[in-house]
């Protein structure tokens, strides 16, 4: 397949005599493609990824080997690996599995299992309340899918809810949610990126987010759709099999981590409950949440809207999660449920636990420069967009575009901040349609980041949720697939009627169309039997 792409790619496509020849071409779109098809076929991530990343290299480099692997080395992944912004995410990552080791390590998790046996009666009780607690968590979507992990799966595995259904219920509460809310680091991100448009003079961009939420179609039909499946107990696609094997006993139906049965060994704590929930809520919660208020010149004399649209989450994120960390060791060691070796040995458990993520992340953030940095896929995009005409239809257009580009690059926010600038140009200020145009924007970048092997918050659901990457992607796909066939429809109806009403009648076609899913599902078991 490899070496296919590679002669079609260069017997088709005419040397420039300047630079690659497939910069700002339909091939810089190739690289994460291959990533993504041959992650699906192989269900391995790691060497898909590389792959793909090769591929990237040699079309930059115009097919000069050397040129290639100084590209893919030195602009690839030292670059990726000297970024202020990736390297805070790698901190942070590796202080939020530091603070799942201390939780593991103290017996808090386990203390808080038997609770939640206790209070919570029934897998439906249990997904619920993993969706309102990642509801609740929406400052930050990575913040929020590896702690309403850390939290939850004591819970849902003490339901038998497979790990795989664990993934979906964080990754659909943790993009989904931050792009519909006002105060969250998305919206900060957007709000720059409509600002980057020009417009500045005669839009707000804070406003101009705002004013999006409400035609966000996938955002919320993706909530609703969360609840539509934990209440008709709808599992679809390969989640059907992984569902059944965790009523059985196999939560994970293919193995995560081959190191989950020492971790178990190493568990000697007599922790409560409050070992688990208080440096969380207390401590780490509220940290990141004054850190961001903090790079955003909250203490500077800025309101809390403006330090949330100027925060610097990478930073903020870091500076709340260490602080909440040296305050949660400090509080096992007075409480004297741990010793200072056996907090200290917690460091290096925390970030072997979060190794695969980083891999995958680093990996994923590579592709992405090959994509977008050395081959210009904007570009290419811009030019497409610019022979499309009809405007009531442009909405439905870009919803696609931004999918695909947000599907095959991994990246919701390099999607909007490609498309918005095009998207306010597009329509005249004032139109309705625009505002309809930048939803559709973002709900096409929030799909592609949901659901694409190669997005940093996909793969930090699956990290989150402690399952095997490619059977997250796998088993999340059709829910994601169906939830944005919907969208379609509607951002159709949109452009030619804005109002509330679309949002509504929307959401209730979500839930009718999940419901008929449900009773043909129900229909086909007996005859299956």
């Amino acid at each position: 397949m490899v070496l296919v792409v590679l002669l079609v790619a260069f017997m088709t496509t005419a040397p420039t005599g300047e630079g690659s020849r497939f910069a700002g071409t339909v091939w810089s779109l190739a690289p994460p493609l291959v990533a993504i098809i041959l992650a699906l076929i192989t269900k391995e991530v790691y060497s898909s990824l590389f792959i793909g990343i090769a591929i990237g290299a040699i079309f930059a480099g115009d097919g000069n080997i050397e040129n290639a692997m100084n590209i893919m080395f030195e602009n690839g992944f030292i670059t990726v690996l000297s970024d202020s912004w990736n390297v805070g995410i790698l901190i942070f990552l590796v202080i939020l599995g530091t603070f799942g080791a201390l939780a593991l390590k103290t017996g808090g998790t386990r203390a808080y299992g038997e609770w939640a046996l206790a209070h919570i009666h029934s897998r439906k009780m249990a997904q619920l309340a993993t969706m309102i607690l990642g509801c609740v968590i929406f400052i930050d979507d990575y913040f929020n899918c590896l702690t309403v992990g850390s939290v939850m799966r004591p819970v849902t595995d003490a339901h038998k809810v497979s790990r795989a259904k664990l993934a979906y219920l964080i990754d659909s509460t943790a993009a989904p949610i931050c792009i519909i809310a006002p105060i969250s680091s998305w919206a900060a991100a957007v709000s720059g990126a409509i600002g980057d448009a020009g417009l500045g003079d005669v839009l707000n961009p804070y406003t101009v987010f705002t004013q999006s939420i409400e035609y966000n179609f996938y955002a919320i039909f993706t909530i609703v759709a969360v609840l539509c499946i934990i209440f008709f107990d709808i599992n679809i696609g390969p989640m059907k099999r992984h569902e059944e094997n965790a009523k059985g006993g196999d939560l994970f139906t293919v193995p995560f981590n081959p190191n989950d049965k020492q971790e178990e060994e190493d568990v000697k704590g007599n922790g409560k409950v409050i070992d688990l929930i208080l440096p969380i809520f207390l401590f780490l919660i509220p940290g990141c949440i004054l850190g961001l208020m903090y790079t955003g010149g909250f203490f500077s004399g800025a309101s809390i809207q403006d330090s949330f649209a100027n925060c610097d989450a990478s930073v903020g994120l870091v500076y709340g999660s260490g602080v909440a960390l040296i305050l949660s060791i400090l509080y096992f060691m007075l409480r004297r449920v741990l010793k200072f070796d056996e907090v200290m040995n917690c460091l290096p458990l925390g970030f072997r636990n979060m190794v695969p993520a980083i891999l995958i992340l680093i990996f994923a953030w590579t592709l992405c420069e090959m994509t977008r940095g050395q081959l210009d896929s904007a570009a290419y995009v811009k030019d497409v967009i610019k022979d499309f005409g009809g405007t009531a239809f442009l909405p439905a257009i870009f919803m696609l575009i931004a999918c695909f580009i947000s599907f095959s690059t991994g990246t919701s926010w390099g999607t909007f901040g490609i498309l918005l600038p095009i998207v306010l140009t597009v329509f005249d200020l004032g139109d309705p349609l625009m505002i309809v145009g930048v939803s559709a924007c973002l709900a096409g970048s929030v799909f592609g980041d949901h659901c694409s092997p190669i997005s940093d918050t996909t793969i930090m659901s699956s990290a989150g949720a402690q399952c095997n990457h490619i059977e997250h992607v796998s088993t999340q796909t059709p829910y994601a697939l169906i939830v944005a066939g919907i969208c379609f429809v509607f951002f159709l109806i949109a452009g030619f009627w804005q109002s509330i009403f679309v949002t509504v009648i929307g959401a209730a076609a979500t839930v009718l169309v999940f419901y008929l899913i449900k009773k043909l599902k129900d229909n086909d078991e007996p005859a299956a039997a």
